[in-house]
């Protein structure tokens, strides 16, 4: 049985009943419940919520029309797949401490007076904290989130990449994104990625695969930060071969067999937590 509160496992006092919710009440608490626990049945939210299976499929309809999840067989996921990236809420909360590892390693790379470029993924996006002891920096990224921490660092140049705002990734994407990429260069770039397979790095959206490879073309060198998770996804669109990557950047979780594999495509690898 799946339990029902606000934005916690635990009901409080102004918490409305489940019932008494109007659509969007209610499609709020099943985004919360779906995020927090990655999958989620169509029948077990009816029950949870006293309402039909329709009435709950209609909220998953909408649900997946905002990018929030998708709906499959009558489930409602959060989770990755080949066709479909993760809601960035989600994707911030997976493998936390791996890409907390990956990141502060990432970081090695990067030298005060550097220009650095950091992409919209939550992988990235750990390196953030790190940045201040570094500075000065020029930092540009089209992550939202991102831009707002980093306006709080003391002499950090901070260069928003502009575009079409896309609320499930929490970024800017499309034309105008890509060609304020390409307007500039930078030192360094840090990238990351959905899949990793035979040789190259793939992504599920050709919008967000377009970004990168921009970003890649402007920068003298990238890093691929990627933890294991990575290693056993597929994903549709081929971004680029791993050898374009001055290092590919994993954390210490991943199998001796995969790192080989990766070491065979002319590839530089770092991981995250050894010595190297």
């Amino acid at each position: 049985m799946v339990e029902v509160a606000g934005h916690s496992d635990e009901p409080s006092e102004n918490t409305p009943p489940a019932r008494a919710l109007g659509p969007e009440g209610r499609q709020a608490r099943i985004t919360d419940l779906v995020l927090r626990r990655g999958t989620v049945s169509a029948q077990e939210l009816a029950e949870a919520f006293g309402v039909s299976v329709m009435t709950i499929h209609r909220d998953l309809d909408e649900l997946q029309r905002q990018g929030v999840l998708r709906k499959a067989r009558g489930v409602a996921t959060a989770r990755p797949s080949g066709t479909f990236e993760s809601n960035v809420e989600f994707r911030a909360k997976a493998s936390v401490e791996a890409k907390r590892m990956i990141a502060q390693h990432a970081c090695r790379h990067v030298e005060p007076g550097m220009s650095v470029l950091i992409d919209d993924s939550t992988t990235a996006a750990q390196m953030l904290p790190h940045l201040a002891a570094l500075a000065p920096l020029t930092v540009a990224t089209n992550y939202l989130a991102a831009l707002v921490e980093l306006a709080r660092l003391r002499d950090v140049q901070v260069m928003a990449l502009g575009g079409h705002y896309d609320v499930q990734h929490d970024s800017f994407l499309g034309s105008g994104c890509i060609d304020a990429v390409r307007s500039m260069r930078f030192d360094v770039a840090f990238v990351s990625t959905s899949a990793v397979s035979e040789g190259y790095a793939f992504h599920q959206e050709d919008k967000i695969v377009a970004v990168k490879r921009a970003m890649v073309e402007v920068a003298a060198r990238t890093h691929l930060l990627i933890d294991h998770s990575k290693l056993t996804r597929s994903a549709l669109h081929r971004l680029l071969p791993l050898h374009r990557f001055a290092s590919v950047i994993v954390d210490a979780d991943v199998p001796a067999r995969d790192l080989a594999a990766l070491r065979e495509n002319d590839v530089r690898v770092e991981v995250a937590g050894r010595a190297e």
